[in-house]
């Protein structure tokens, strides 16, 4: 259990050393985590008094790694687990919400090594009712002889169907995350090289990209360049704004002269289209991955010591602290789950509702 702890920023602009006087954490065991308050509205709106945190599970290897989808007819949550070896496959991590966080894994038909994902409404399906059971959509950044791409899995059958595996016949280095459009249900996603960095994918021969493709027709389109390693995408609650995660400070070594940074664009032409491109944060720890947003607006992102939490405009408001690198996270309902590859770590009592909480889970309250 955390309390929610005053962050006094005055204090920290003329003294270096004053955040690691707030908190300590041993990296080889992360056992504490802590919530950080840079404003007020972290406190009582975003967390609320009432928020507390816990561990759920620590584990000698990496199996809370990125996704973190939720589908409806099993009530678990699929998380993918983090690239080990060549002869050690890359499982998926399933959470039973309904038995207090009861934990299995899977591995399913033609999928290699998965890392981003969300909840699938196919072509045809009603979509943003709370009823509909989606399918899962995982980013599968494929392998040294199967191509990257998006995999749709039915979790009641555990059947799998490839939705597409190239860019008009070009490969793509490994297709990292990615989110559905609610309203034309196009699937946006980014494509970095982190399997050619890993040595499971063979030399990009493809820019790093954001993507828009529609399922229905088959069209696909480039809609941003110009990344170092493009990483985790969501949109505003209102839809009006893609966010888009660079996180070229790790490639084959750490360069924090790279970005570590989010950029905003502006979608425009019926969600077709991106413009205005421009910097909404740069990261103080590690660099941001995983992005969510919540339905006030303001953007959540996996960072190098937790989960941190910016206004729509920009302003740092605080943070889920745990001190290790955190790749992704997911929202349940009154709930934050963190996900830093060997533990797992829930924040309860939330007042925050995630952008996708009301069509994935069916319940629209906060």
């Amino acid at each position: 259990m955390s309390a929610i702890i005053p962050v006094d920023l005055l204090a920290a602009a003329t003294n270096p050393a004053y955040f690691s006087s707030l908190v300590t954490t041993n990296i080889s065991n992360p056992t504490t985590i802590a919530l950080l308050a840079y404003n007020d509205t972290f406190s009582t709106s975003i967390l609320g008094p009432s928020a507390t945190a816990r561990q759920l599970y620590s584990l000698d290897y990496h199996a809370f790694h990125e996704a973190g989808a939720h589908n409806l007819a099993t009530n678990s949550l699929y998380i993918t687990a983090n690239f080990a070896s060549l002869s050690t496959p890359t499982n998926v991590t399933i959470l039973d919400l309904s038995n207090n966080y009861s934990m299995s894994t899977v591995q399913y038909p033609d999928l290699h090594q998965p890392n981003g994902g969300t909840s699938w409404y196919p072509p045809g399906s009603p979509t943003g009712n709370g009823t509909t059971p989606p399918n899962l959509l995982f980013c599968d950044q494929g392998d040294l002889t199967h191509n990257s791409g998006l995999l749709s899995v039915d979790p009641l059958t555990n059947t799998s169907t490839i939705i597409l595996n190239n860019y008009l016949s070009r490969n793509f280095s490994s297709v990292n995350d990615v989110r559905q459009h609610p309203l034309t249900g196009d699937l946006w996603f980014t494509d970095a090289d982190y399997g050619y960095v890993r040595g499971f994918r063979p030399p990009p021969s493809i820019p790093k990209q954001i993507y828009r493709f529609r399922p229905s027709t088959g069209e696909i389109a480039v809609v941003a360049d110009g990344f170092t390693q493009s990483n985790g995408i969501e949109f505003s609650p209102d839809l009006k704004t893609l966010y888009v995660a660079d996180t070229g400070a790790i490639q084959f070594e750490r360069n924090f002269t790279r970005p570590a940074t989010i950029y905003a664009f502006d979608v425009v032409d019926g969600g077709t289209r991106l413009q205005n491109r421009r910097t909404f944060a740069y990261v103080d720890s590690g660099y941001p991955d995983g992005v969510h947003t919540d339905t006030q607006g303001n953007v959540w992102a996996g960072c190098g010591d937790g989960v941190h939490v910016w206004s729509a405009g920009g302003t740092l408001l605080g943070k889920i602290w745990v001190g290790v690198e955190t790749n992704n996270f997911a929202f349940l309902p009154g709930a934050v789950l963190v996900f830093t590859n060997g533990q797992l770590w829930a924040v309860e009592g939330v007042r925050a509702v995630g952008r996708e909480v009301c069509r994935d889970f069916g319940e629209c309250g906060g």
